[in-house]
């Protein structure tokens, strides 16, 4: 395993979901990393698909315990600008070269998504063997990934993308998911944290 595949990894080991954040408001920031920490779930994926994303990474490092990465990063610019406001890590829904280098270029921790095995490959040549599975259901799900992994044993999963608590469970089962990605714990609209923290203690619980 690489420098950058181990760094990657301890995200991926800190709870069994790494949840997916599309922060619409500035002021749902705080509350909603409060929240998902003191549930157990320090890993936090801030995707770059609003306007106070970059922002809102910056808000959430404030939180103690709290370990904020990127997600939705498309390509070097994007890296950098999160990087730039303190991202720990990085993920992408899929991957191309100039991303990949800039990655590496960067030595951040960076999840790219696959599809299937020619991503897979590709990534693997890269020198990436930690790796996001996108869209994850729509990609065939559990016996997809299941298929896909047995000839590429030396790569290793977040499944993203149609994760909820009830196929959680199976997609964890696999040997080749270490953690999975999924939004169910942070619905749209204003935050409940209450809520959030019950449903991330339950997400934090999750056997793998």
């Amino acid at each position: 395993m690489s420098n950058l595949s181990a760094s990657v990894e301890k995200v991926m080991r800190l709870a069994p979901v790494i949840p997916v954040l599309v922060i619409e408001d500035i002021e749902h920031a705080l509350p909603v990393a409060e929240a998902l920490v003191a549930g157990g779930l320090p890993a936090l994926e801030v995707t770059l698909r609003t306007d106070c994303a970059i922002e809102a990474i910056k808000v959430m490092k404030q939180v103690p315990g709290a370990v904020v990465g990127a997600g939705t990063v498309l390509n070097p610019d994007d890296l950098d600008r999160a990087l730039d406001a303190g991202a720990e890590f990085i993920v992408s829904p899929g991957l191309t070269p100039r991303l990949g280098e800039a990655a590496i270029k960067r030595e951040v921790p960076f999840l790219p998504g696959t599809a299937n095995a020619s991503d897979v490959m590709l990534a693997l040549d890269m020198g990436f063997d930690r790796l996001k599975f996108f869209p994850a259901m729509a990609a065939g799900g559990p016996p997809a990934l299941k298929a896909i992994s047995a000839p590429l044993a030396q790569a290793k999963f977040c499944p993203t993308g149609g994760v909820t608590p009830a196929n959680a469970p199976e997609w964890l089962a696999l040997d080749a998911v270490i953690c999975v990605g999924g939004s169910w714990m942070v619905p749209k609209g204003k935050p409940d944290p209450k809520k959030i923290e019950a449903d991330a203690r339950t997400a934090a619980g999750l056997a793998r």
